[in-house]
């Protein structure tokens, strides 16, 4: 049985403001925010080793690159170049997602490295793949680990809805256009609600804020994946997203990417729960809501579509797939 070698290096970090401030920084982070939560590259990572391990896969972590064999299974997640710095083996390798933030940061990647897969979460950002690596491209979505995701006891309801700050653009213009109007609707129906902002928080108080609420809205201009609203659709929260429809990352347009279809949500269906495009569809969209979410079963989509075991089945599949294929199919590449 061939081996299963998979990799993942967290990016370095790099002097900011003073020589030598790179090994300050986590220390004053820690002191002032505590255990900091995982990275999201971090955590696909782990996701993926828990179901495989869920599976009774065996398999090799960040073994040197100099010890790989003829035949064995090659998986990069990793972040920046140094993913792959000192790669010098033939195996074919499927890599990402998680090694950049837009192709064009690495568009030779595959003339440099025998790449035969690269994956993205979603639809979407697999389109935005697909000039530059072609048929390469590959959609995988990472599971959710339904174990430890799980429903709440109905007693400990205190919120009718969690709101999901992740508004990463344009704060000073989107926290009155959007967020302010969501509060004084709530309000004025007279639903309770709390707030959590992303990168403000750990786990541990994301799955106590799940667990007393019924429902959560989720204001995120758009994801690759979201795996945090897919561990509140797995504890049988539903969602009513904001989704205005467009990647808004102001680096589009350096990257030559300025318009780009996008989504917030990109697993979903009525199950889960509904979505709105702008604050001036939120009232009806909330009124909807309201009315259909006792008929919403948002756990059961994950468990039909997303569990770790499935995803990470799949993700076995992908690499036996490829490594069956022979090197010279994935030329021009060299190493």
């Amino acid at each position: 049985m061939r081996r299963v070698c998979l990799y993942f290096r967290r990016e370095p970090e790099r002097d900011r403001w003073i020589a030598g401030d790179r090994f300050i920084r986590p220390i004053v982070r820690r002191i002032a925010r505590g255990k900091p939560r995982a990275s999201g590259p971090a955590k696909v990572f782990t996701n993926l080793c828990l179901g495989l391990d869920r599976l009774g896969v065996r398999y090799q972590v960040n073994l040197p690159f100099e010890r790989l064999q003829d035949g064995d299974l090659v998986g990069v997640i990793g972040r920046g170049r140094q993913a792959l710095h000192g790669y010098c083996r033939g195996n074919p390798i499927v890599a990402g997602p998680c090694l950049m933030t837009h192709p064009s940061e690495w568009p030779d990647l595959c003339e440099h490295f025998p790449v035969v897969r690269y994956l993205q979460h979603s639809a979407w950002a697999n389109a935005v793949y697909k000039p530059y690596y072609g048929s390469r491209c590959e959609i995988w979505p990472v599971g959710i680990d339904t174990y430890s995701w799980t429903p709440g006891d109905a007693r400990d309801k205190q919120f009718d809805f969690l709101i999901y700050d992740k508004i990463r653009w344009q704060r000073e213009e989107m926290v009155p256009r959007l967020l302010e109007p969501i509060r004084a609707e709530l309000l004025r129906r007279k639903l309770r609600f709390v707030e959590i902002r992303y990168g403000c928080y750990n786990e541990q108080q994301y799955r106590r804020m799940l667990r007393q609420s019924r429902a959560m809205l989720f204001l995120c201009e758009h994801e690759s994946q979201g795996l945090a609203y897919q561990e509140c659709l797995a504890s049988d929260v539903p969602v009513l997203a904001w989704d205005q429809g467009y990647c808004l990352d102001p680096n589009r347009f350096a990257w030559g990417d300025p318009e780009v279809a996008a989504t917030s949500v990109p697993y979903f269906d009525e199950r889960c729960g509904l979505r709105f495009r702008g604050i001036g569809e939120f009232a009806e969209a909330l009124s909807e809501f309201l009315d259909r979410k006792s008929a919403m079963a948002p756990r059961e989509y994950i468990l039909d579509n997303l569990t770790v075991t499935k995803c990470s089945a799949h993700y076995l599949q992908i690499l036996n797939d490829t490594g069956a294929r022979p090197v010279a199919e994935m030329a021009p590449w060299r190493a």
